[in-house]
């Protein structure tokens, strides 16, 4: 095993807020990239202070904060001012990746847009995201992951059954996929340049990534919507691929197919069942759905979770408990795959979420915790050139906060 992960050497500036833009840096970092993030004076990044779920019974800490900005160094930047421009400029000149997901005019107000940033160094990858693209009526709308990943794209219409309402997905799940996105344009322009020597400009939008996830819905209306409609729990398309009940109010996913049926009828208890008629092929499945899931129903009812583990384990049928995220959270799959990885230097949170991509054979950093805010501010611009007389004026000036430390952290 090498002692290098795949991104040792890489600089990544990391110019971006709130999840995507961050999380696909931090995937870098996960793989041995030297990110640097920039925030603005204040509050600096929103991340820090949107926290969608209930805080740690264990820990004061944003544990979303350190689950996007794991393993950086922080900077605040007034990079509205002069003196902002300047540092921007040498940590472009620093950077083989700059991140961003400011909106288009914004960002070129800020000396963020490509053009300036590829004239201050050629060789940089120049990643962004936005909510709904460069083109079109709506690429100027700002776009959060439920907006633009789940409503827009067709996603969130669709995880629902029939009869209910649409609800609220998932918190950052949309952005964390598109963030995946993100990474892969990254490294394919970093490819790109090994081969050319030629810097470029990459990117994805919310939308984007959200239509992928949804592409069999969409490419079938594409085609003409040959199949639509939402899932009836009590009459699906396939009663085989249904979520069912237990007597202890467990939910699972039974996920099988007609080549299991004879499995599926021992499993229950009515092997009498192989001779009804109405179950003797897929159109049968199909025809009398309703009925076969009534049927389920009742004798998955009858017995709790653990007798089913049981009986679909020696039948050997596919199937998944529905589990709560305090249960997966606690899965021993998690840790024994990596997917739970440990996470230094925040009392109290000594666990947190793996990035999914893995080369086999090649370590990742440990995970540490994100940055303060400005915590890295003088160290950093040490290294990028800036004597103590230039730091001490550019403090003067409101570039950048006062004496490390000062700023608020979280």
């Amino acid at each position: 095993m090498t002692t290098e992960s795949v991104f040792t050497g890489l600089k990544v500036l990391d110019a971006s807020s709130f999840i995507a833009g961050p999380a696909a840096a931090t995937m870098l970092g996960d793989f041995g990239a030297e990110v640097i993030k920039v925030e603005p004076p204040g509050p600096g990044d929103p991340q820090r202070r949107l926290s969608y779920l209930p805080p740690s019974p264990r820990a004061e800490a944003n544990y979303s904060w350190h689950l996007a900005n794991r393993n950086k160094r922080g900077m605040v930047i007034d990079l509205k001012s002069p003196g902002g421009t300047k540092i921007l400029k040498r940590l472009v000149e620093w950077a083989d990746v700059v991140i961003t997901n400011f909106p288009h005019g914004t960002r070129e107000k800020l000396h963020l847009g490509y053009e300036e940033v590829s004239a201050w160094n050629p060789r940089v990858v120049y990643a962004d995201i936005t909510g709904f693209g460069d083109a079109g009526p709506d690429a100027a709308l700002p776009g959060f992951d439920v907006t633009a990943y789940w409503s827009r794209s067709g996603l969130l219409a669709s995880t629902r059954d029939a009869g209910a309402p649409p609800t609220v997905p998932v918190w950052g799940s949309g952005d964390y996929m598109s963030a995946i996105a993100v990474y892969a344009a990254v490294v394919t322009a970093l490819y790109h340049r090994e081969r050319t020597g030629q810097g470029s400009s990459v990117g994805t939008s919310l939308l984007a990534a959200g239509v992928w996830s949804t592409a069999t819905l969409v490419a079938g209306a594409l085609a003409g919507g040959a199949f639509f409609g939402l899932h009836d729990r009590t009459a699906p398309s396939n009663p085989l691929v249904n979520p069912y009940r237990c007597a202890d109010d467990e939910w699972f996913m039974l996920v099988t197919t007609p080549a299991h049926w004879p499995a599926l009828t021992r499993a229950v208890g009515h092997p009498e069942l192989l001779e009804d008629p109405r179950f003797r092929d897929v159109e049968g499945f199909i025809r009398n759905s309703a009925v076969l899931t009534g049927l389920l129903d009742t004798e998955f009812r009858s017995r709790p979770f653990a007798h089913w583990k049981d009986v679909l384990d020696r039948e050997r049928i596919t199937y998944s408990l529905i589990q709560t995220p305090q249960e997966t959270a606690e899965d021993p799959q998690l840790p024994a795959n990596g997917i739970v990885v440990p996470l230094e230097g925040v009392p109290g949170l000594d666990r947190t979420v793996n990035s999914p991509v893995n080369v086999r054979g090649v370590p990742k950093v440990p995970a540490r915790r994100g940055p303060d805010l400005g915590e890295h501010t003088d160290e950093i611009l040490a290294e990028l050139g800036f004597d103590t007389a230039e730091i001490t004026e550019l403090r003067t000036q409101g570039t950048i906060p006062g004496a490390p430390g000062t700023e608020p952290t979280r």
